[in-house]
Protein backbone atom coordinates (compact mmCIF):
# COMPACT_ATOMS: atom_id res chain seq x y z
CA UNK A 1 0.00 0.00 0.00
CA UNK A 2 1.50 3.32 -0.66
CA UNK A 3 2.55 5.93 1.98
CA UNK A 4 1.67 8.79 -0.33
CA UNK A 5 -1.52 10.74 1.60
CA UNK A 6 -4.69 10.54 -0.17
CA UNK A 7 -5.42 14.13 -2.40
CA UNK A 8 -8.21 15.01 0.54
CA UNK A 9 -4.98 15.33 3.23
CA UNK A 10 -3.67 18.29 0.44
CA UNK A 11 -5.61 21.12 2.07
CA UNK A 12 -4.92 20.72 5.11
CA UNK A 13 -0.91 20.08 4.66
CA UNK A 14 -0.69 23.28 2.92
CA UNK A 15 -2.42 25.44 5.43
CA UNK A 16 -0.36 23.70 8.13
CA UNK A 17 2.74 25.22 6.58
CA UNK A 18 1.41 28.43 8.04
CA UNK A 19 -0.30 27.67 11.07
CA UNK A 20 0.90 29.16 14.30
CA UNK A 21 0.02 27.98 18.28
CA UNK A 22 -2.70 31.32 17.92
CA UNK A 23 -4.49 29.19 14.94
CA UNK A 24 -5.24 26.61 18.03
CA UNK A 25 -5.36 28.69 21.13
CA UNK A 26 -5.74 32.06 23.02
CA UNK A 27 -2.82 30.91 25.72
CA UNK A 28 0.66 31.97 25.11
CA UNK A 29 2.83 28.84 25.35
CA UNK A 30 5.71 29.55 27.50
CA UNK A 31 8.91 30.12 26.06
CA UNK A 32 10.39 27.48 29.05
CA UNK A 33 8.89 25.20 31.22
CA UNK A 34 5.77 23.06 30.86
CA UNK A 35 5.94 19.05 30.49
CA UNK A 36 6.96 18.19 26.99
CA UNK A 37 4.07 15.49 25.85
CA UNK A 38 3.00 14.77 22.52
CA UNK A 39 -0.62 13.48 20.95
CA UNK A 40 -1.00 11.44 17.84
CA UNK A 41 -3.69 12.87 15.18
CA UNK A 42 -3.83 9.73 13.13
CA UNK A 43 -6.18 9.93 10.26
CA UNK A 44 -7.42 6.92 8.07
CA UNK A 45 -9.74 5.93 5.89
CA UNK A 46 -12.43 3.03 5.31
CA UNK A 47 -14.03 1.72 2.35
CA UNK A 48 -17.68 3.56 1.85
CA UNK A 49 -16.97 5.86 4.92
CA UNK A 50 -14.42 8.23 3.98
CA UNK A 51 -11.50 10.09 6.51
CA UNK A 52 -11.75 9.24 10.21
CA UNK A 53 -9.40 9.90 13.04
CA UNK A 54 -8.54 7.78 15.86
CA UNK A 55 -9.77 8.06 19.38
CA UNK A 56 -9.75 6.76 22.49
CA UNK A 57 -11.59 6.91 25.84
CA UNK A 58 -10.31 7.38 29.08
CA UNK A 59 -11.22 4.97 31.60
CA UNK A 60 -14.08 6.29 34.32
CA UNK A 61 -11.71 5.50 37.33
CA UNK A 62 -8.37 7.69 36.28
CA UNK A 63 -7.96 10.11 38.69
CA UNK A 64 -7.38 13.01 35.94
CA UNK A 65 -9.37 13.16 32.74
CA UNK A 66 -11.15 10.24 33.60
CA UNK A 67 -13.74 9.14 31.03
CA UNK A 68 -12.65 11.67 28.33
CA UNK A 69 -12.23 11.03 24.80
CA UNK A 70 -8.87 11.95 24.15
CA UNK A 71 -6.08 11.10 21.39
CA UNK A 72 -3.15 8.63 22.36
CA UNK A 73 -0.58 10.35 23.53
CA UNK A 74 1.40 11.51 26.72
CA UNK A 75 4.12 12.71 28.40
CA UNK A 76 7.60 12.39 26.58
CA UNK A 77 10.22 9.64 28.09
CA UNK A 78 13.94 10.42 28.60
CA UNK A 79 14.76 7.96 25.73
CA UNK A 80 11.75 9.66 22.94
CA UNK A 81 14.23 10.97 20.39
CA UNK A 82 11.01 13.92 19.79
CA UNK A 83 7.83 14.52 19.61
CA UNK A 84 7.29 11.88 16.93
CA UNK A 85 8.47 9.17 19.09
CA UNK A 86 6.87 10.06 21.67
CA UNK A 87 3.32 10.11 19.71
CA UNK A 88 3.98 6.95 18.47
CA UNK A 89 5.20 5.33 21.60
CA UNK A 90 2.28 6.50 24.03
CA UNK A 91 -0.20 5.01 21.16
CA UNK A 92 1.97 1.85 20.54
CA UNK A 93 1.49 1.69 24.92
CA UNK A 94 -2.44 2.64 25.16
CA UNK A 95 -4.32 0.97 22.11
CA UNK A 96 -1.23 -1.39 20.11
CA UNK A 97 -1.04 1.08 17.03
CA UNK A 98 2.03 -0.23 14.78
CA UNK A 99 4.52 2.32 14.18
CA UNK A 100 5.55 1.12 10.63
CA UNK A 101 1.53 1.36 10.19
CA UNK A 102 2.01 5.07 10.16
CA UNK A 103 3.38 8.31 7.97
CA UNK A 104 3.88 10.90 10.14
CA UNK A 105 3.27 14.41 8.01
CA UNK A 106 3.84 17.01 10.03
CA UNK A 107 4.34 18.58 13.90
CA UNK A 108 1.65 20.93 14.76
CA UNK A 109 2.47 24.11 16.83
CA UNK A 110 3.27 23.49 20.35
CA UNK A 111 -0.24 24.00 22.80
CA UNK A 112 0.36 24.78 26.54
CA UNK A 113 -2.42 23.04 28.64
CA UNK A 114 -2.08 25.06 32.21
CA UNK A 115 -4.24 23.28 34.62
CA UNK A 116 -1.65 20.01 34.06
CA UNK A 117 1.48 22.68 32.87
CA UNK A 118 1.77 19.99 29.65
CA UNK A 119 3.10 21.73 26.79
CA UNK A 120 1.58 19.38 24.06
CA UNK A 121 2.66 18.97 20.31
CA UNK A 122 0.05 17.30 18.01
CA UNK A 123 1.51 15.39 15.30
CA UNK A 124 -0.16 14.41 12.50
CA UNK A 125 -0.29 11.03 10.44
CA UNK A 126 -1.68 9.25 7.81
CA UNK A 127 -2.70 5.57 9.13
CA UNK A 128 -1.48 4.23 5.41
CA UNK A 129 -1.82 0.39 6.54
CA UNK A 130 -4.73 0.40 9.34
CA UNK A 131 -5.02 -2.60 11.67
CA UNK A 132 -7.42 -3.71 15.04
CA UNK A 133 -6.45 -1.52 18.13
CA UNK A 134 -7.96 -1.67 21.20
CA UNK A 135 -7.19 -0.72 25.05
CA UNK A 136 -4.36 -2.37 25.65
CA UNK A 137 -4.45 -1.58 29.87
CA UNK A 138 -8.37 -1.23 30.37
CA UNK A 139 -7.49 0.31 33.77
CA UNK A 140 -6.77 3.06 32.12
CA UNK A 141 -8.21 3.28 28.53
CA UNK A 142 -11.42 2.26 28.36
CA UNK A 143 -12.80 2.13 24.74
CA UNK A 144 -10.76 2.98 21.20
CA UNK A 145 -12.91 4.41 18.43
CA UNK A 146 -12.70 5.55 14.60
CA UNK A 147 -14.78 8.51 14.20
CA UNK A 148 -15.68 9.52 10.65
CA UNK A 149 -14.61 13.06 9.14
CA UNK A 150 -17.97 13.21 7.84
CA UNK A 151 -19.50 12.83 10.98
CA UNK A 152 -17.83 14.77 13.54
CA UNK A 153 -18.70 17.95 10.53
CA UNK A 154 -22.54 17.47 10.47
CA UNK A 155 -24.22 19.92 12.33
CA UNK A 156 -26.57 17.93 14.36
CA UNK A 157 -23.15 15.99 16.22
CA UNK A 158 -21.57 20.16 16.72
CA UNK A 159 -21.96 21.74 20.10
CA UNK A 160 -20.17 23.78 22.86
CA UNK A 161 -19.91 22.66 26.34
CA UNK A 162 -20.02 24.68 29.51
CA UNK A 163 -17.35 23.76 32.11
CA UNK A 164 -18.63 23.95 36.15
CA UNK A 165 -15.50 26.50 36.35
CA UNK A 166 -17.74 28.91 33.64
CA UNK A 167 -15.26 28.02 30.40
CA UNK A 168 -17.54 26.95 27.13
CA UNK A 169 -15.25 25.18 24.54
CA UNK A 170 -16.47 23.48 20.98
CA UNK A 171 -17.35 20.03 21.42
CA UNK A 172 -18.56 16.82 19.01
CA UNK A 173 -20.87 14.55 19.54
CA UNK A 174 -20.25 11.00 17.60
CA UNK A 175 -20.54 7.25 18.13
CA UNK A 176 -21.80 8.01 21.49
CA UNK A 177 -19.07 9.77 22.74
CA UNK A 178 -18.80 13.68 23.75
CA UNK A 179 -15.49 15.08 22.27
CA UNK A 180 -15.00 18.21 24.08
CA UNK A 181 -11.63 19.97 25.74
CA UNK A 182 -8.21 19.94 24.12
CA UNK A 183 -8.93 17.45 21.82
CA UNK A 184 -12.31 18.87 20.37
CA UNK A 185 -10.47 22.15 20.27
CA UNK A 186 -7.53 20.85 17.95
CA UNK A 187 -10.08 19.15 15.94
CA UNK A 188 -12.11 22.22 15.14
CA UNK A 189 -9.12 24.05 13.88
CA UNK A 190 -8.20 21.09 11.80
CA UNK A 191 -11.52 20.53 10.67
CA UNK A 192 -11.72 24.39 9.41
CA UNK A 193 -7.99 24.03 8.04
CA UNK A 194 -8.94 21.35 5.60
CA UNK A 195 -11.70 22.36 4.00
CA UNK A 196 -14.24 19.97 5.79
CA UNK A 197 -16.16 22.49 8.39
CA UNK A 198 -19.90 23.05 7.89
CA UNK A 199 -21.84 25.48 9.57
CA UNK A 200 -23.51 24.75 12.82
CA UNK A 201 -25.89 26.16 15.54
CA UNK A 202 -23.07 27.59 17.94
CA UNK A 203 -25.77 28.67 20.27
CA UNK A 204 -26.22 25.16 21.32
CA UNK A 205 -24.31 24.80 24.21
CA UNK A 206 -24.75 22.14 27.03
CA UNK A 207 -23.88 22.13 30.42
CA UNK A 208 -20.66 19.30 30.88
CA UNK A 209 -21.71 16.38 32.96
CA UNK A 210 -19.49 15.52 35.37
CA UNK A 211 -17.80 12.43 34.13
CA UNK A 212 -17.58 14.35 30.58
CA UNK A 213 -18.01 11.34 28.95
CA UNK A 214 -21.66 11.59 27.56
CA UNK A 215 -23.75 15.23 26.61
CA UNK A 216 -25.79 16.42 28.74
CA UNK A 217 -30.01 16.35 28.09
CA UNK A 218 -30.15 20.41 28.05
CA UNK A 219 -29.05 22.87 26.29
CA UNK A 220 -28.88 26.71 26.63
CA UNK A 221 -27.03 30.19 25.04
CA UNK A 222 -24.06 31.79 26.67
CA UNK A 223 -22.05 34.53 25.29
CA UNK A 224 -19.21 34.51 26.53
CA UNK A 225 -17.39 31.85 24.42
CA UNK A 226 -13.97 30.97 26.08
CA UNK A 227 -12.27 29.34 23.28
CA UNK A 228 -8.74 28.52 25.11
CA UNK A 229 -7.87 24.63 25.05
CA UNK A 230 -8.18 23.29 28.26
Amino acid sequence: MTRRPPAWFDPLLTRLGTARAEDFTRLTTPAEGGRESAVLVLLGEQPGAGPDVLVLQRAATLRNHAGQPAFPGGAADPEDADARATALREANEEVGLDPTSVTVLAELPKLWIPVSDFVVTPVLAWWHDPHRVYPCEPAEVAHVARLPVSELVDPANRLRVRHPSGWIGPAFSARGMLVWGFTAGVLATLLEMGGWARPWPRDRVVELPPSGATPAPSAGTDEADETALR
